[in-house]
């Protein structure tokens, strides 16, 4: 398994946490209060998202889309923005957060898209990879998922993570940096119950 990847066990531990976060807040405590101890890959830099929905509806998302922070305070800044900073939401207070369930998107580390451009579509998989593209000050980023819902091919996936990055769409070919991540789901099952990954 990829260093990239983490385990289920590091998956159920990221939930567990991020549930914990939003209820020390709505105790009154520190987030960061009495929080599981965790493995030395929550202090990677890397993206990760909390996503909180109330019965199937979703109710604050909340991430960071680059690897800016350690994986642990990427968790604890998200989940209190998911459930109290979301500006599409009012905050949850303690009956709300009875009923929701609490998900984890993290992203691996980018790895560079090397070798010659027209090298680079093969070495994207839909609906595994996410793509970032960088140039000068310039940088976009499209979830794996992006593609697999839009209907893109590589191309035309890395063309529209191009225009995301305000740049032209065939950029790519043209000396910007690309790089691809994967995106792994860990979520409740129900309400501070069994944590699965992906479509368990």
């Amino acid at each position: 398994m990829s260093k990239n990847i983490l385990h289920k066990s590091e998956g159920v531990l990221a939930v567990k946490l991020a549930r914990k976060v939003i209820e020390n807040v709505l105790g009154g405590k520190d987030s960061e209060d009495d929080l599981p101890s965790v493995p030395i890959i929550f202090s990677e830099k890397r993206g990760a998202f909390v996503t909180l929905e109330k019965e199937g509806d979703l109710r604050g998302c909340i991430g960071y889309p680059y690897p800016v922070l350690p994986l642990k305070e990427v968790l604890v800044k998200s989940a209190v923005a998911a459930a109290f900073e979301d500006p599409r939401f009012f905050p949850i207070d303690k009956k709300d957060f009875s009923r929701i369930t609490v998900e984890v998107t993290t992203l691996t580390l980018p790895e560079s898209v090397e070798g010659a451009f027209t090298t680079y579509s093969n070495q994207i998989k839909i609906g595994t990879h996410g793509l970032m593209v960088e140039y000068g000050e310039n940088r976009g980023l499209l979830l794996p998922q992006v593609a697999a819902e839009q209907g893109w091919d590589a191309i035309e996936f890395l063309c529209q993570t191009c225009v995301k990055a305000g740049l032209t769409p065939m950029m790519w070919k043209y000396g910007a940096k690309i790089y691809k991540f994967e995106g792994q789901i860990f979520r409740e099952t129900e309400p501070g119950g069994a944590i699965v990954e992906g479509d368990e």
